[in-house]
């Protein structure tokens, strides 16, 4: 492995969730050395539970694309790019960073069904689960009084979630809610993109989309061939609708590991490019060329 790969496997590919919330904290340190993580502290604790079943009302998680680890990566880029817009000149106060990172930690909660909920899965959910992400969102801090005033901007920066959601037409309450929506849908793009194991999911991502009777997947391949083309509408994307937050990745590796590279876009781009080899040389054996990893994709 050359010192590249290993760079970003060590950065990027961070598996255990304590490991990940530890690097959130230290990365929001570098914000506001005395920010209080209270806020933070139990919206994560609360967050695992939901995930694991463990949450009053609702059933653990069974869907193996939006599951706690997408949650957890999605909140690590959140937490990088809040920090490179600071080093880039961009002032946070505390609300501003715990209403980005609980952001992050609550995206998908709108996957997760309700204890009675027993048919099917949560992917059933995929075309609306950002507004069911923003319902949990808001009644999770509706008798909060630190979130009083705050209820309305839980949902614009979750719409920025939502990949057909015309950001343009948002009237956001302040510049500053503004830019932490454009940072959470960027998050969202890039943690789950440049993840090591991205083209594995994307088998996974397919069973969801076929649940939820997402149009235009015919089947994985067709998901896969149609990634490419993803890939550069999703660049489109963070030039016209968010705002190229994504610029900001560079300076916080710059300032936290002293590398001028924004890794999660190279991870991207050996994704796509490994997916272009597969899609051009062995499409017949799909599923052979995906296992680079223990991820079993049936």
């Amino acid at each position: 492995m050359n010192d590249d790969n290993s760079l970003q496997t060590k950065l990027l590919d961070i598996r255990e969730n304590n490991a990940i919330i530890k690097e959130v904290k230290f990365i929001t340190s570098l914000i506001n050395p005395e920010f209080y993580f209270q806020y933070f502290d139990q919206a994560f604790l609360d967050v695992e539970k939901l995930f694991g079943g463990h949450y009053p009302g609702f059933r653990a998680c069974n869907t193996r694309y939006h599951d706690i680890k997408h949650t957890t990566i999605v909140l690590l880029a959140m937490a990088r790019l809040l920090h490179g817009a600071y080093v880039a000149g961009i002032e946070f106060t505390d609300k501003d960073i715990n209403i980005g990172l609980i952001g992050a930690l609550m995206h998908d909660t709108g996957y997760i069904q309700s204890q009675d909920d027993l048919a099917g899965t949560g992917a059933k959910y995929t075309l609306i689960h950002v507004q069911r992400s923003i319902i949990f969102f808001q009644n999770y801090y509706a008798q909060e009084k630190y979130f009083a005033d705050d209820l309305n901007n839980f949902h614009d920066i979750l719409y920025c979630t939502g990949i057909k959601t015309q950001i343009g037409n948002v009237k956001f309450s302040s510049p500053k809610i503004e830019i932490l929506g454009k940072i959470l849908g960027t998050a969202d793009l890039l943690g789950q993109m440049a993840d090591r194991f991205y083209l594995e999911k994307l088998v996974f991502l397919f069973h969801e989309f076929e649940e939820a009777k997402v149009p235009g997947f015919a089947s994985e391949l067709d998901l896969l061939s149609k990634t490419v083309d993803f890939y550069s509408k999703t660049k489109q994307m963070f030039a016209d609708d968010l705002g190229n937050v994504n610029r900001y990745m560079i300076n916080h590796f710059k300032e936290r590991w002293n590398i001028e590279k924004d890794l999660y876009a190279e991870a991207i781009e050996k994704n796509i490019n490994y997916l272009k080899y597969i899609l051009k040389s062995n499409y017949k054996n799909l599923h052979a060329c995906l296992r680079r990893n223990a991820i079993t994709l049936q």
